[in-house]
Parts: C-alpha cells; structure tokens; sequence
C-alpha cells in the first residue's frame, strides 16, 4: 500500500480488525520512511457494477461518491458514523446482490431513499431535494406532505 504522505511503497500493516459489522476490514499503517500513520479498508466486491446515468452516459460504479451524498444528507443529523458505514455497506451489497452489471442511477436513487426513509426522515427530505431536483419551495411542501400521514377529522 502506498504511503498517502510521501508516497512510499512500502507500509506495514500495525493493526487490523474487521470493521462495519464484520463486512471490511480496517488496517492501521505505519511508513517507516516518513513516519506516516494511516488507516486503509478492505472490502469484499462481487462485481464490477457500472451506472447508466439518465442521459445514458456510462460509468463505472464509485463506492466513495455514493458515501459522499449520504454523508452530506446526514450532515449535522445524530446518527453513529458506525451506522451510517453499515448503511452504505447495506445499499452496496443490495446492488451487487440485484444480479445485473448495469444498474440506471434512477434504481440507486430510489434504494438510497428507501433506506434514509427508515433511518433519518431529514436525511432522507434532503437527499430527495438534490435527487429530484427541487426547483421551488413548493417541490420541498409538495413533497413532505406526501410524508405526513393524513390529519382525520373527529367530527
């Protein structure tokens, strides 16, 4: 593994022990050329999933770019940085397991939401603001409204 640092090839793994409920393992490193301490995990892939995005466009899966919408969703939201790792673990295994290569970014959407919906309903309000697309406030009203459930009259 390359040292981030200085760019060295030649780092020693200090420490591992599995991460995120079992499914990657975490690695602490050392550089003996600089000194550099960094932490690298390792995770199982069972395919190589490409995204057909909406204008058709193809590219190849990016675990990372995924993590980065969902943190910034959860941003400042009171969940454990544990549990947001076994929920991105969680939605990666689910399109691995869809058994296609070829995933539209529109089914990506859709499982990030379900998930955010069962976890955080901000998060999931937020995400769904870029993913749609909102343009207005009214999109934002339209769209939590469909969230609460109806007030019944007591009449």
């Amino acid at each position: 593994m390359r040292c981030p640092f200085c760019g060295n090839i030649d780092t020693q793994v200090k420490d591992s022990r599995p991460a995120e409920d079992h499914v990657a393992i975490r690695r602490r490193r050392a550089c003996p050329a600089c000194g550099g301490r960094f932490t690298t995990y390792e995770r199982v892939q069972l395919r190589d999933l490409v995204v057909i995005k909406k204008n058709g466009r193809r590219e190849e899966f990016d675990r990372d770019k995924l993590e980065r919408s969902i943190r910034v969703a959860l941003q400042k939201r009171p969940l454990d940085p544990d549990r947001i790792d076994q929920m991105i673990s969680g939605i990666v295994r689910r399109l691995e397991s869809l058994g296609e290569t070829d995933i539209k970014s529109d089914r990506i959407g859709e499982i990030v939401m379900e998930t955010l919906a069962r976890i955080d309903t901000v998060a999931y309000v937020r995400f769904a603001s870029v993913y749609k697309n909102f343009q207005a406030a009214d999109d934002f009203e339209d769209f939590v409204h469909e969230l609460r459930p109806p007030i019944l009259d007591e009449d």
